[in-house]
């Protein structure tokens, strides 16, 4: 082979290390300290809850983190044997809202962490 063809030797310019072109200690250290960061983020998520209302505060749900119902609160006077339906839409309006504030917290927090990377979190 002609001198100054070839593959350069390990050690020698071309080589950053590790065996991985473009990777360098610094890097590596970053992404560590943001996995870290995000798994405490996530694990304080979890630890959230979130509580929304419906029905003009007759219908109350409470969600953790996980988005796992914790607490379901209905106002007595809510409660109309004629009306069921209006009651059970009541319920799902409250949880979902209350999963949807959970789903946006997590999401603007993750954001901050990874500087707007659009990550499937």
């Amino acid at each position: 082979m002609a001198k100054g063809y070839g593959r350069p030797p390990m050690g020698r310019k071309g080589s950053k290390g590790m065996g991985m072109p473009g990777l360098n200690m610094d890097m590596i250290k970053q992404a560590q300290k943001m996995q870290a960061d995000m798994e405490r983020t996530q694990a304080e998520l979890q630890e959230k809850e979130y509580t929304a209302t419906a029905g003009g505060g007759v219908v109350s749900a409470t969600v953790d983190g996980k988005h796992t119902l914790k607490a379901l609160t209905i106002d007595p006077e809510a409660v109309d044997p004629e009306d069921v339906e209006m009651l059970q839409d009541m319920v799902i309006a409250a949880v979902n809202e209350a999963v949807r504030a959970a789903m946006e917290d997590m999401s603007t927090s993750m954001g901050k962490l990874t500087g707007g990377m659009n990550l499937p979190f």
